[in-house]
């Protein structure tokens, strides 16, 4: 257990941050999925309205430093390459 005050307060904060990161990473695992199961029983539609809440998730993990940039934007064309393979 922490002693100091800052070692209290670093312990708070990390506790939320956990928290918030089991958040992000609940969110981005059960829509990618919900969206490549989607994809394998080749529901467009459902595939296609479930595609912005994916990017709304891969978005808000990048901006707040869950997960990188460059590696929500390739999860995002990755998602977007097998609906458009699907599709055609």
């Amino acid at each position: 257990m922490p002693i100091t005050s800052s070692a209290k307060k670093a312990l708070r904060s990390s506790d939320k941050k956990r928290v918030n990161n089991l958040r992000r990473k609940a969110a981005i695992d059960t829509n990618l999925k919900k969206f490549r199961k989607l994809v394998v029983e080749k529901k467009v539609k459902d595939a296609q309205a479930l595609l912005p809440a994916l990017y709304k998730s891969l978005d808000k993990a990048a901006k707040t430093h869950y997960i990188k940039a460059n590696t929500a934007s390739r999860l995002k064309s990755r998602a977007a390459a097998s609906l458009k393979k699907i599709t055609a």
